[in-house]
């Protein structure tokens, strides 16, 4: 039973996640995507411990892979940051 609810809560975030995101008009969602660069730092610290808890290799496999993306995914949270910084910088071209 354990997995099974597991499981439904994963459908469950999946489904709120997708219905949240998908409501956000373009114009915000890099915005608010690279500000929420702590959210994945989050992700990364739960997928660790979940890897660190798993005791079958199945576990152990979606655990590597849950903190694989989880550690890509914030640091591509922050290189989309920077790019956006960049895009607001000034450069003074000299003459």
């Amino acid at each position: 039973m354990e997995g099974f609810i597991s499981a439904y809560i994963f459908m469950l975030a999946a489904f709120t996640g997708y219905e949240v995101i998908s409501r956000v008009p373009v114009i915000l969602h890099t915005p608010l995507m690279s500000g929420s660069n702590f959210v994945h730092g989050v992700v990364l610290v739960g997928a660790m411990v979940a890897l660190g808890n798993a005791g079958t290799p199945l576990e152990k496999t979606i655990g590597f892979v849950a903190v694989l993306l989880g550690a890509a995914n914030a640091a591509g949270g922050y290189v989309v940051t920077e790019r956006m910084l960049g895009m607001f910088k000034n450069e003074k071209k000299g003459n």
